[in-house]
């Protein structure tokens, strides 16, 4: 197969890697929740991060569901593709610093993070939806969190991740019509 055969692959058996995208509509959902509580700020954070950390499992649980093939262990560019997410850890070491040190910010620079890893998988998926948005949602991000309160970045970052759920959903379907 070529590179853009094996790229396609990836977008048609993976469907763009949706599941994930919906998976983190329920974590920023659950971001949301706790900002919106009295809990100490350092509370919230500490929850954030706890609440980051079923992504996969829920990711999982969402491709069985929609019909994706999780593993794609057929593809060689899957790999790729968990490097790309495996890449979004080291700057967690960001959001690590920022707890403590400026709170205030740390479900901003979550989202930032968030938003910028998704830049590869516009190249892998070959999708402009990951392409703008992964520039788009740390500029809106920064603006929101530098002017609002952080419950607001995940109000905000749930509107994001409903949108792109929508426009990926409207990229499989056109994937699959292809197929047809």
């Amino acid at each position: 197969m070529t590179l853009e055969e094996w790229r396609y692959d990836c977008a048609v058996k993976q469907k763009k890697g949706l599941h994930f995208i919906i998976a983190s509509v329920i974590i920023w959902t659950a971001v949301l929740i706790v900002h919106l509580t009295s809990l100490p700020i350092l509370t919230k954070n500490l929850l954030t991060f706890c609440f980051t950390a079923p992504l996969m499992p829920i990711a999982y649980f969402i491709s069985r569901m929609i019909n994706v093939d999780f593993t794609n262990k057929g593809n060689p560019l899957t790999n790729l593709g968990v490097l790309f997410s495996l890449n979004q850890l080291l700057y967690l070491l960001i959001a690590m610093w920022v707890y403590p040190t400026v709170p205030e910010s740390m479900v901003m620079v979550l989202a930032m993070i968030f938003g910028a890893h998704l830049l590869p998988f516009g190249w892998l998926y070959q999708s402009r939806n990951y392409i703008v948005l992964s520039v788009v949602i740390p500029i809106v991000s920064l603006y929101i969190g530098v002017n609002f309160p952080p419950y607001m970045v995940a109000g905000a970052m749930i509107m994001f991740e409903v949108l792109f759920s929508l426009l990926l959903s409207l990229e499989v379907k056109r994937l699959s019509s292809v197929n047809d």
